[in-house]
Protein backbone atom coordinates (compact mmCIF):
# COMPACT_ATOMS: atom_id res chain seq x y z
CA UNK A 1 0.00 0.00 0.00
CA UNK A 2 3.01 2.36 0.83
CA UNK A 3 5.37 1.77 -0.89
CA UNK A 4 8.44 4.24 -2.73
CA UNK A 5 9.27 7.62 -1.94
CA UNK A 6 7.54 10.23 0.04
CA UNK A 7 8.34 13.07 0.56
CA UNK A 8 7.54 14.86 4.14
CA UNK A 9 6.40 17.80 2.60
CA UNK A 10 7.63 21.40 4.29
CA UNK A 11 4.83 24.41 4.61
CA UNK A 12 6.88 27.31 3.03
CA UNK A 13 6.34 30.98 4.44
CA UNK A 14 6.70 34.48 3.18
CA UNK A 15 9.26 36.47 5.46
CA UNK A 16 6.11 37.56 6.81
CA UNK A 17 5.31 34.25 8.91
CA UNK A 18 2.11 33.19 6.39
CA UNK A 19 1.64 29.90 4.56
CA UNK A 20 3.32 30.94 0.89
CA UNK A 21 0.73 29.18 -1.30
CA UNK A 22 2.49 30.10 -4.48
CA UNK A 23 5.74 29.03 -3.17
CA UNK A 24 3.80 25.59 -2.11
CA UNK A 25 2.48 25.72 -5.53
CA UNK A 26 5.46 25.48 -6.84
CA UNK A 27 6.81 23.07 -4.57
CA UNK A 28 4.39 20.44 -4.90
CA UNK A 29 5.16 20.43 -8.78
CA UNK A 30 8.52 19.96 -8.48
CA UNK A 31 8.28 16.74 -6.09
CA UNK A 32 5.10 15.33 -8.48
CA UNK A 33 7.01 15.82 -11.22
CA UNK A 34 10.57 14.45 -10.13
CA UNK A 35 8.88 10.99 -9.76
CA UNK A 36 8.07 10.44 -6.23
CA UNK A 37 5.26 8.13 -4.75
CA UNK A 38 3.57 10.05 -2.34
CA UNK A 39 3.99 13.28 0.14
CA UNK A 40 3.18 13.32 3.77
CA UNK A 41 1.43 16.67 4.69
CA UNK A 42 1.17 18.18 8.17
CA UNK A 43 3.52 16.09 9.42
CA UNK A 44 6.92 17.31 11.87
CA UNK A 45 8.54 18.83 8.61
CA UNK A 46 5.09 20.92 7.59
CA UNK A 47 5.74 22.41 11.01
CA UNK A 48 1.97 21.32 11.62
CA UNK A 49 2.75 22.02 15.33
CA UNK A 50 2.58 25.86 14.72
CA UNK A 51 0.09 25.95 11.93
CA UNK A 52 -4.22 26.75 13.70
CA UNK A 53 -6.98 24.76 12.63
CA UNK A 54 -7.77 27.36 10.05
CA UNK A 55 -4.42 27.23 8.11
CA UNK A 56 -4.39 23.76 7.87
CA UNK A 57 -7.50 23.46 6.19
CA UNK A 58 -6.66 26.19 4.22
CA UNK A 59 -3.16 24.02 3.20
CA UNK A 60 -5.33 20.64 2.66
CA UNK A 61 -7.68 22.29 0.41
CA UNK A 62 -4.87 24.11 -1.92
CA UNK A 63 -2.74 20.82 -2.10
CA UNK A 64 -5.19 18.45 -2.31
CA UNK A 65 -6.38 20.47 -5.60
CA UNK A 66 -2.94 20.52 -7.19
CA UNK A 67 -1.97 17.16 -6.41
CA UNK A 68 -5.18 15.87 -7.76
CA UNK A 69 -4.70 12.39 -7.26
CA UNK A 70 -1.42 11.74 -9.07
CA UNK A 71 0.51 10.56 -6.18
CA UNK A 72 -0.63 9.35 -2.40
CA UNK A 73 -1.30 11.21 0.49
CA UNK A 74 -0.35 10.99 4.12
CA UNK A 75 -2.21 13.69 6.64
CA UNK A 76 -0.28 13.74 9.93
CA UNK A 77 -3.00 13.72 12.55
CA UNK A 78 -1.05 13.02 15.94
CA UNK A 79 -0.27 14.67 18.73
CA UNK A 80 0.32 14.17 22.81
CA UNK A 81 -3.96 14.59 23.38
CA UNK A 82 -5.89 11.44 22.25
CA UNK A 83 -9.13 14.02 21.82
CA UNK A 84 -6.81 16.38 19.69
CA UNK A 85 -5.75 13.37 17.58
CA UNK A 86 -9.02 12.48 16.58
CA UNK A 87 -10.35 15.88 16.05
CA UNK A 88 -7.19 16.12 13.80
CA UNK A 89 -8.12 13.05 11.69
CA UNK A 90 -11.75 13.86 11.62
CA UNK A 91 -10.19 17.13 9.53
CA UNK A 92 -7.75 15.30 7.84
CA UNK A 93 -10.67 13.09 6.22
CA UNK A 94 -12.46 15.37 5.01
CA UNK A 95 -9.64 15.60 2.48
CA UNK A 96 -9.49 12.06 1.58
CA UNK A 97 -6.03 11.07 2.16
CA UNK A 98 -4.97 7.51 1.51
CA UNK A 99 -3.60 7.27 5.35
CA UNK A 100 -2.99 9.10 8.33
CA UNK A 101 0.27 9.31 10.47
CA UNK A 102 0.38 9.19 13.84
CA UNK A 103 3.12 9.53 15.42
CA UNK A 104 3.34 7.89 19.41
CA UNK A 105 2.12 10.70 22.18
CA UNK A 106 5.06 12.39 23.03
CA UNK A 107 6.13 13.36 26.51
CA UNK A 108 3.24 11.45 28.05
CA UNK A 109 5.17 7.91 27.58
CA UNK A 110 1.83 6.11 27.82
CA UNK A 111 1.94 2.88 29.37
CA UNK A 112 1.00 0.03 26.38
CA UNK A 113 -2.99 -0.50 27.59
CA UNK A 114 -3.49 3.65 26.86
CA UNK A 115 -1.06 3.63 23.39
CA UNK A 116 -3.07 0.75 22.48
CA UNK A 117 -6.87 2.37 22.94
CA UNK A 118 -4.98 5.56 21.32
CA UNK A 119 -4.22 4.02 18.05
CA UNK A 120 -7.57 1.75 18.72
CA UNK A 121 -9.86 4.75 18.63
CA UNK A 122 -8.60 6.29 15.51
CA UNK A 123 -8.73 3.14 13.80
CA UNK A 124 -12.58 3.78 14.29
CA UNK A 125 -12.63 6.48 12.20
CA UNK A 126 -11.89 4.42 9.16
CA UNK A 127 -8.53 5.17 7.32
CA UNK A 128 -5.31 3.31 7.46
CA UNK A 129 -2.67 4.28 10.02
CA UNK A 130 1.11 4.73 9.50
CA UNK A 131 2.17 4.36 13.05
CA UNK A 132 5.34 6.65 13.31
CA UNK A 133 7.68 5.58 15.65
CA UNK A 134 10.50 8.60 16.75
CA UNK A 135 11.66 8.43 19.79
CA UNK A 136 14.47 10.79 19.80
CA UNK A 137 11.78 13.36 19.90
CA UNK A 138 8.73 11.40 21.47
CA UNK A 139 10.67 10.28 24.21
CA UNK A 140 8.90 6.85 23.98
CA UNK A 141 10.53 3.82 22.10
CA UNK A 142 8.77 1.25 21.42
CA UNK A 143 9.37 -2.39 22.23
CA UNK A 144 8.52 -5.06 19.33
CA UNK A 145 6.47 -6.89 21.65
CA UNK A 146 4.17 -3.92 22.22
CA UNK A 147 4.46 -3.23 18.27
CA UNK A 148 3.05 -7.08 17.82
CA UNK A 149 0.28 -6.28 19.93
CA UNK A 150 -0.80 -3.25 18.37
CA UNK A 151 -0.55 -4.97 15.23
CA UNK A 152 -2.86 -7.73 16.21
CA UNK A 153 -5.26 -5.31 17.93
CA UNK A 154 -5.65 -2.32 15.84
CA UNK A 155 -5.35 -4.08 12.44
CA UNK A 156 -5.82 -0.58 10.67
CA UNK A 157 -1.94 0.03 11.01
CA UNK A 158 -0.85 -0.40 7.58
CA UNK A 159 2.64 1.22 7.71
CA UNK A 160 5.40 2.13 10.26
CA UNK A 161 7.50 4.99 9.85
CA UNK A 162 10.50 4.19 11.80
CA UNK A 163 12.98 6.35 13.16
CA UNK A 164 14.98 5.15 15.97
CA UNK A 165 18.14 4.67 14.97
CA UNK A 166 19.17 2.03 17.17
CA UNK A 167 19.79 -0.06 14.59
CA UNK A 168 19.64 -3.83 16.76
CA UNK A 169 15.63 -2.88 16.99
CA UNK A 170 15.72 -1.65 13.59
CA UNK A 171 16.44 -5.00 12.15
CA UNK A 172 14.85 -7.13 14.73
CA UNK A 173 11.26 -5.34 14.13
CA UNK A 174 11.97 -5.17 10.29
CA UNK A 175 12.75 -9.09 10.60
CA UNK A 176 9.45 -9.65 12.40
CA UNK A 177 7.04 -7.04 10.96
CA UNK A 178 8.40 -5.89 7.59
CA UNK A 179 6.10 -8.85 5.84
CA UNK A 180 3.02 -8.20 7.45
CA UNK A 181 3.05 -3.99 7.47
CA UNK A 182 4.71 -1.75 4.88
CA UNK A 183 7.83 -0.85 6.73
CA UNK A 184 9.34 2.80 6.20
CA UNK A 185 12.33 4.42 6.54
CA UNK A 186 12.07 7.39 8.36
CA UNK A 187 16.10 8.09 8.68
CA UNK A 188 17.42 9.97 5.49
CA UNK A 189 20.90 8.84 6.14
CA UNK A 190 20.39 4.96 6.57
CA UNK A 191 18.25 4.60 3.53
CA UNK A 192 20.32 1.66 2.33
CA UNK A 193 20.51 0.00 5.46
CA UNK A 194 16.85 -0.03 5.77
CA UNK A 195 16.05 -1.12 2.19
CA UNK A 196 18.13 -4.36 2.96
CA UNK A 197 16.12 -5.00 5.92
CA UNK A 198 13.26 -5.01 3.81
CA UNK A 199 12.00 -1.51 4.27
CA UNK A 200 9.08 -0.92 1.33
CA UNK A 201 10.10 3.12 1.18
CA UNK A 202 10.92 6.22 2.52
CA UNK A 203 9.27 8.87 3.84
CA UNK A 204 11.83 11.67 3.89
CA UNK A 205 12.36 14.88 4.71
CA UNK A 206 15.21 15.84 2.30
CA UNK A 207 13.66 14.53 -0.58
CA UNK A 208 12.22 18.18 -0.50
CA UNK A 209 15.06 19.14 -2.43
CA UNK A 210 16.66 15.92 -2.84
CA UNK A 211 13.42 14.27 -4.24
CA UNK A 212 15.29 13.25 -7.59
CA UNK A 213 17.86 11.36 -5.72
CA UNK A 214 16.18 9.50 -3.60
CA UNK A 215 13.86 8.66 -6.60
CA UNK A 216 16.41 7.38 -8.68
CA UNK A 217 17.93 5.12 -5.52
CA UNK A 218 14.55 3.13 -5.11
CA UNK A 219 14.14 2.25 -8.81
CA UNK A 220 17.92 1.18 -8.77
CA UNK A 221 17.49 -0.85 -5.39
CA UNK A 222 14.16 -2.02 -7.34
CA UNK A 223 15.97 -3.49 -10.18
CA UNK A 224 18.15 -5.20 -7.90
CA UNK A 225 20.97 -2.90 -8.82
CA UNK A 226 22.74 -2.45 -4.85
CA UNK A 227 26.17 -0.28 -6.47
CA UNK A 228 24.28 1.65 -8.50
CA UNK A 229 21.89 2.50 -5.65
CA UNK A 230 24.83 3.76 -3.09
CA UNK A 231 26.57 5.62 -5.94
CA UNK A 232 23.65 7.70 -6.06
CA UNK A 233 23.42 7.53 -2.54
CA UNK A 234 27.27 8.46 -1.68
CA UNK A 235 26.70 11.51 -4.14
CA UNK A 236 23.38 12.93 -2.22
CA UNK A 237 24.64 11.39 1.17
CA UNK A 238 26.83 15.15 2.75
CA UNK A 239 23.18 17.29 1.43
CA UNK A 240 21.58 15.19 3.29
CA UNK A 241 23.29 15.17 6.28
CA UNK A 242 23.52 19.30 6.09
CA UNK A 243 19.52 19.12 6.00
CA UNK A 244 20.00 18.09 9.73
CA UNK A 245 23.05 20.37 10.14
CA UNK A 246 20.55 22.14 13.21
CA UNK A 247 17.05 21.38 13.98
CA UNK A 248 14.22 20.02 11.03
CA UNK A 249 13.12 21.51 8.68
CA UNK A 250 15.43 24.77 9.45
CA UNK A 251 17.96 23.64 7.05
CA UNK A 252 15.47 22.37 4.69
CA UNK A 253 13.55 25.52 4.15
CA UNK A 254 17.40 27.05 4.18
CA UNK A 255 17.94 24.93 0.74
CA UNK A 256 14.73 25.72 -0.25
CA UNK A 257 15.20 28.80 -0.64
CA UNK A 258 18.48 28.75 -2.30
CA UNK A 259 17.03 26.63 -5.09
CA UNK A 260 13.88 29.31 -5.64
CA UNK A 261 11.36 27.82 -3.39
CA UNK A 262 9.82 30.38 -0.73
CA UNK A 263 12.62 32.05 1.60
CA UNK A 264 13.97 30.05 4.59
CA UNK A 265 11.24 31.18 7.11
CA UNK A 266 10.23 28.90 10.05
CA UNK A 267 7.81 29.87 13.18
CA UNK A 268 8.99 30.45 16.64
CA UNK A 269 10.14 27.96 18.58
CA UNK A 270 12.53 27.38 16.01
CA UNK A 271 14.71 29.84 14.23
CA UNK A 272 16.86 30.78 11.26
CA UNK A 273 19.96 28.16 10.84
CA UNK A 274 23.26 30.71 11.91
CA UNK A 275 25.71 32.08 9.22
CA UNK A 276 28.27 29.56 9.79
CA UNK A 277 26.04 27.07 9.14
CA UNK A 278 25.14 28.62 6.28
CA UNK A 279 28.26 28.86 4.86
CA UNK A 280 28.75 25.18 5.56
CA UNK A 281 25.24 24.10 3.86
CA UNK A 282 26.53 26.49 0.81
CA UNK A 283 29.95 24.35 0.16
CA UNK A 284 27.73 21.11 0.17
CA UNK A 285 24.86 22.68 -2.13
CA UNK A 286 27.80 23.80 -4.42
CA UNK A 287 29.36 20.24 -4.81
CA UNK A 288 26.31 18.31 -5.18
CA UNK A 289 25.02 17.32 -8.66
CA UNK A 290 22.49 19.77 -9.83
CA UNK A 291 20.70 16.59 -11.26
CA UNK A 292 20.13 15.06 -7.77
CA UNK A 293 17.82 18.75 -7.12
CA UNK A 294 14.31 19.38 -7.74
Amino acid sequence: MFNGVYTALATPFTSEGKIDFAALEILLEKQITSGIDGLVLLGTTAEAATLDEAEKDELLCAAMKQINRRVKVIIGTGTNCTRTMLQNTEAALKHNPDGVLIVTPYYNKPNPSGLIEHYRLAAQLGAPIVLYHIPGRTGLKLPPAVLAELLEKVPQIKAVKESDYDMSQVTDTAVKFSKKIDYLCGNDDLFPQYLSINASGIISAAANVLAPAFVKMYAAWQDGNTAKTFDIFAKAYPLIKACYTETNPTCVKYLLSLCGVGTETVRLPLGPVSQAHKQQVDKILADTQKNLLI
